[in-house]
């Protein structure tokens, strides 16, 4: 029988295109580790060149880095060709039966040794060459290995890499031609084309205009003052000249200089005269000065007196920096009683312009923010100028701008008077036994309901005595003279703010306040902040009517005849304020002093009960108002923290009015008051008590934070306790419940302890998480009482004549000037899950751009309130 073909050579045959890549990436692998130093040496190269760096250096320097760059790359490549060994076929065919299992290849090229005459050996042989030849049949071609870390380990080749890619990027292969211009003695292209120059010009940096190449430009040329012009020559010394009229100098002698730096400070001519010359007609740009002017005549004044006066500044290439500068008017002061007499002397008020942050800040607003109130010349006439400067230094001045200082006003009459007498002092020291008799007399009769306390008439009577023994003695220093006045502007804020810790003497004081605002012809911010001023004082003394009739017997209260009684709820004297403040905008005076006297009348005589709606709710129903009182609260706390946070970063933003935020107050007295307080049962009651004074410092450095933390703890431990009382809610929606619920501790946690750490924004996203498990939490224990039909709850739908239904959250419907009906809408049908089926289409809509922005604005809002 014929011996049959060698197997091996068949198989080759077939594997010939795996067995070509093999090979070919053998080649490759030994190529790269043999010759990457020279390319990367090339690729460096390639990329200084493009890059423009012989420019920047001396021909010597720029020929020496080239000759070791060739000789460089010269030894990598004999080092490389002694390296390099080209691969034989055999060796991609071991290769590739390597990438096999039992190598195939090899075996199918081997013979049977022993037991070739017996039939058993022979087929078993021819098996195992069988499945041999089917697992190389299968082979792929293997992948080079082209990994150089061992040779390369600081990866000198990737840096060169890279230096070539931003070359390609940034760079322009046409630079490189410019070495073959370096040629030393005139040989090479700068030998055949003759001589040669280049040149730039530098606008200034301030300016923030590009670089232009001379060569590229036309014949007249615009650039600012100032720009530095950088001129080459290269070749022959002497056969290229340069002639300019633009320097400072003037000088219009040629130069042959091979590098020549000069400053555009003039309109002029550029000329190179030689082969290749060309001329230029230079217009240079003058820098104009800045301009500032103030954009409205009458500068805004809040409630204690801090003045916000626009501004708007322009410059052809940015402001840096300004001031405001005050100087008293003396010619327009009506000299009369205390300033009849020389004023002493006194500097100008001088204060910074406040700059944009980020932008652009070649024409911009911004408002100039200070509280001027306790300056000697608060409310006289002064003369406002301002003044920016740019970055060349020039200056530029508004026209001067005549007004009356910015300051606190005054309505209480005592105060007033104090106050005035603090600014006669402060005028002239000659004033001191002015003072000390004009203060006597005012005080003559204190029993005539000027002071609202004795503290505030001793207070007065010290200071008395001190300013009429300085004056006495030596007279007064400088030190005595800024004292005594400090000690008035104290009594003064004391008399005007009166006593916080009384409720019903605050509401008193904020009515009287208000009372003569309206007779002296207060501005409408004024109005508007005594308004809000009475609103807050009777919301304290409201809270302290509720408490006492709290700890009153409830039976006793039970028993009362409803028919001689008037029930009003608090929507309602809201509604009373309301119409006051209408009135006062309208300028119907007359009769918005009537109502205010007829609402102190009411409120004087007014008693609290606690009503019957309440006694008449379920457990489950009052731990739901009171986790919509915790929301609410939990929301004026993350509000007051958010406000914190941009005062921050805008320090002179106005608390509770920058950017139109009503989160604090609700602004100029509008929206939901969010200062964290608390309510009925809440926790706040003692911060509320401590009046204005705990609340300016809870909204100033670091003092903010530590009492917002504080005031974190305290809604934290109430939601604690409300947990602690919840109604047993079986099923799904009342585990839920529980489990927002704890989620919304452990954020309000977090909140605490990162406001502990001063970490607001952390601070703010904890409270927004506990906000939302708030709401979940609500929504899952309505879903749950749904479910338990509790004859306590919504069923009663009918309740008491007095009694007012609430929403899942707790919120009353219907009252005063707040949304309601008073039909029923639902039928018996589910409330709380309609409530929430309500919420989602809300959201739903207010996600659809194609809307109207007026009913957009409006859905967010109604997410913002529910």
């Amino acid at each position: 029988m014929a011996a049959s073909e060698n197997p091996l050579k068949v198989l080759t045959a077939r594997l010939r295109r795996p067995l070509m890549l093999t090979w070919a990436g053998l080649i490759a692998e030994r190529l790269v580790r043999a010759f990457w130093p020279v390319w990367s040496v090339i690729a460096a190269g390639a990329a200084a060149l493009m890059l423009g760096l012989q420019d920047m250096a001396a021909v010597e320097v720029v020929w020496g880095v080239g000759m070791l760059g060739a000789l460089a790359v010269l030894t990598f490549g004999v080092l490389g060709l002694a390296r390099f060994r080209f691969p034989r076929r055999a060796e991609a065919l071991a290769r590739l039966d390597d990438a096999m299992p039992g190598r195939p290849l090899a075996a199918l090229g081997d013979v049977q040794a022993i037991g070739a005459g017996d039939a058993g050996s022979a087929a078993l042989w021819q098996a195992h060459q069988a499945r041999m030849a089917a697992r190389a049949a299968q082979a792929r071609a293997v992948e080079p290995d082209l990994r150089l870390s061992r040779q390369d380990p600081f990866g000198l080749r990737y840096i060169a890499l890279l230096g070539l890619v931003v070359a390609l990027l940034f760079g322009s292969v046409w630079r490189a031609g410019t070495v073959a211009q370096m040629v030393p003695g005139g040989g090479g292209a700068a030998l055949a084309s003759g001589p040669t120059w280049e040149g730039w010009i530098e606008p200034p940096a301030y300016t923030g205009l590009p670089s232009l190449y001379l060569a590229d430009q036309g014949a007249v040329i615009e650039v600012p003052e100032g720009s530095r012009i950088t001129l080459r020559f290269y070749g022959e010394v002497g056969a290229l000249s340069l002639t300019e009229t633009l320097s400072a100098e003037g000088a219009e002698a040629a130069s042959t200089d091979p590098e020549q730096q000069f400053e555009v400070a003039r309109t002029g001519e550029l000329r190179i005269d030689g082969p290749g010359g060309r001329a230029w007609t230079v217009q240079a740009i003058a820098d104009t000065a800045p301009t500032v002017e103030v954009v409205e005549r009458e500068a805004r004044t809040a409630f204690d007196g801090q003045m916000s006066q626009p501004f708007a500044a322009r410059d052809d290439y940015g402001v840096v920096s300004g001031g405001a500068v005050f100087e008293l008017d003396l010619a327009r002061v009506d000299r009369r009683h205390g300033l009849a007499i020389e004023p002493e002397p006194r500097a100008a008020i001088r204060l910074d312009l406040p700059m944009p942050l980020a932008g652009d800040r070649t024409e911009f607003t911004e408002t100039l923010v200070e509280n001027l109130s306790e300056h000697p010349w608060a409310h006289l006439p002064v003369t406002l100028r301002l003044q920016v400067e740019d970055a060349a230094g020039q200056e530029g001045l508004s026209e001067p701008f005549e007004m009356a200082l910015p300051a606190r006003r005054f309505f209480d009459p005592m105060a007033a008077a104090v106050i005035e007498q603090r600014r006669d002092l402060l005028w002239s020291r000659q004033n001191a036994p002015r003072v000390a008799q004009v203060l006597r007399a005012v005080s003559y009769k204190p029993e005539d309901r000027l002071f609202r306390s004795e503290k505030a008439y001793l207070r007065l009577r010290v200071i008395i005595r001190q300013l009429e023994a300085m004056t006495q003695s030596d007279g007064l220093d400088e030190a005595e003279r800024d004292e005594i006045a400090q000690a008035l502007w104290d009594l003064g804020v004391l008399l005007e703010d009166g006593d916080m810790g009384d409720a019903l003497e605050r509401m008193r004081a904020a009515q009287e306040r208000l009372s003569e605002a309206m007779k002296n012809g207060a501005s409408e911010e004024e109005i508007a902040r005594l308004m809000q001023d009475l609103r807050d004082a009777t919301q304290d003394y409201l809270r302290q009517k509720m408490q006492q009739a709290e700890r009153e017997n409830p039976e006793e209260s039970d028993q009362r005849s409803a028919e001689n009684m008037m029930q009003m709820n608090q929507q309602d004297l809201q509604d009373m304020m309301d119409r006051i403040q209408d009135l006062m905008e309208q300028g119907r005076y007359a009769e918005a002093q009537q109502a205010l006297e007829e609402f102190q009348q009411m409120m004087e005589n007014m008693q609290v009960t606690q009503g019957q709606g309440q006694q008449g709710q379920s457990p489950g129903e009052q731990a739901m108002e009171g986790l919509a009182e915790t929301l609410r609260e939990q929301q004026g706390l993350s509000d007051q923290a958010f406000r914190d946070l941009q005062e921050q970063f805008n320090p002179g933003a106005q608390s509770g009015q920058s950017q139109n935020n009503e989160g604090r107050s609700g602004g100029e007295g509008r929206g939901e008051s969010h200062d964290g307080q608390q309510g009925q049962g809440g926790q706040g009651g003692e911060q509320q008590g401590q009046g204005g004074e705990g609340r300016e410092q809870a909204e100033g450095g670091e003092g903010a934070e530590g009492s917002l933390a504080e005031r974190q703890e305290a809604l934290r431990q109430e939601l604690e306790r409300q947990r602690q009382g919840l109604p047993q809610l079986g099923g799904e929606a009342g585990e839920a419940a529980r489990d927002a619920l704890d989620r919304a501790g452990r954020a309000m946690e977090g909140a605490e302890e990162a406001l502990r750490s001063d970490d607001l924004a952390g601070a703010i996203d904890n409270q927004a998480e506990a906000m939302e498990a708030l709401r979940e939490g609500m929504r899952n224990m309505g879903e749950a009482m749904a479910e338990q039909q509790n004859p306590g709850g919504q069923g009663d739908a009918e309740g008491q004549p007095g009694q007012a239904q609430a929403d899942p959250l707790g919120r009353e419907a219907g009252q005063g000037r707040q949304v309601g009906t008073q039909d029923s809408l639902l039928q018996g049908e589910d409330v709380y899950r309609r409530a929430r089926e309500l919420l989602d289409e809300i959201r739903k809509r207010s996600g659809e751009g194609e809307r109207p922005d007026v009913e957009l604005d409006y859905l967010r809002r109604l997410l913002e309130r529910f």
